[in-house]
């Protein structure tokens, strides 16, 4: 028995190590690209051994941008930031309040609204995205940070898990709220919120992922160089026809726009894992 265990451990482990190289080793090759000039990146093979133009390719684009009347990508990231925050706050207050209003509401229909919210799920991106773009155009909202934020602040999945959360929570809560003659916004605030921060935690670095890797519909949305995001952008960097592809300018700037991630998921890490799986929810 003992022996089994070993072996399995032993082959769980020379399976973590294959699967973390494995996802590692194309952004090594990034890393290695972005460190050496254009010339170097084309040769066959490339070298996996790293050069010494890291800063050099970070800075160029940090300051001049991804092409000709290019934006700064300094700008480019610092909207991609103003986005993703402003649809994580977003996301979270508008699902939080409505996923309240429908658990702790007495009101004809509460049921049908929920399932009108959640079966938007059920529609995939194309079907929804053109009419949304059409509304936008209709409210003069397109090439502003409004256009590009609203409307991906409605969230089903996110109103859908706060309900479930929600209606875990025991009635007697309430009861004793009400018996002290708390208001429904105090006991939202004072009992719900508290309760509720390891779900916000998760949320919150998901949401915030997903607004900073949108690519589409910055596309769609924005003309205005100024208001360009970091993703976009790089797509912009590949040349089409018989341009030349700075790739390690590219692999550059993917780099730069691995930071603001990084950094979110691991200051939020703990709480991040315990939003997850913490059993108490």
């Amino acid at each position: 028995m003992i022996e089994n265990r070993r072996g399995l451990t032993i082959f769980s482990h020379t399976m973590l190590i294959l699967g973390i190289m494995v996802i590692l080793f194309p952004l090594y090759v990034a890393f290695v690209a972005a460190t050496l000039d254009n010339k170097a990146v084309f040769e066959t093979p490339m070298t996996l051994v790293p050069g010494t133009q890291l800063l050099e390719n970070m800075k160029y684009i940090w300051v001049n941008g991804v092409g000709v009347n290019s934006a700064p990508f300094w700008l480019m990231m610092l909207n991609s930031f103003i986005m993703a925050f402003s649809i994580t706050v977003g996301k979270i207050t508008v699902s939080m309040l409505s996923a309240f209003a429908i658990v702790w509401f007495r009101f004809p229909l509460r049921n049908l609204f929920f399932w009108m919210i959640f079966i938007t799920l059920m529609l995939p991106v194309e079907v929804r995205i053109f009419p949304t773009v059409e509304v936008i155009a209709n409210l003069k909202m397109l090439d502003s940070y409004a256009g590009l934020t609203l409307p991906l602040m409605a969230s089903a999945t996110a109103t859908f898990l706060f309900r479930q959360f929600f209606m875990t929570l025991p009635d007697e809560l309430v009861e004793a709220a009400r018996i002290d003659g708390a208001s429904p916004m105090r006991f939202f605030r004072d009992i719900v919120l508290p309760l509720s921060k390891t779900n916000l935690a998760a949320l919150f670095v998901i949401t915030f992922i997903y607004g900073w890797n949108q690519y589409l519909w910055p596309l769609l949305i924005i003309t205005d160089v100024n208001l360009g995001t970091a993703v976009a952008g790089i797509k912009g960097m590949i040349a089409t026809g018989e341009g030349t592809t700075q790739w390690n300018q590219v692999m550059a700037a993917m780099l730069l726009t691995l930071i603001p991630p990084v950094i979110i998921v691991l200051a939020m890490q703990r709480a991040f894992v315990r939003g997850l799986v913490d059993s108490e929810k």
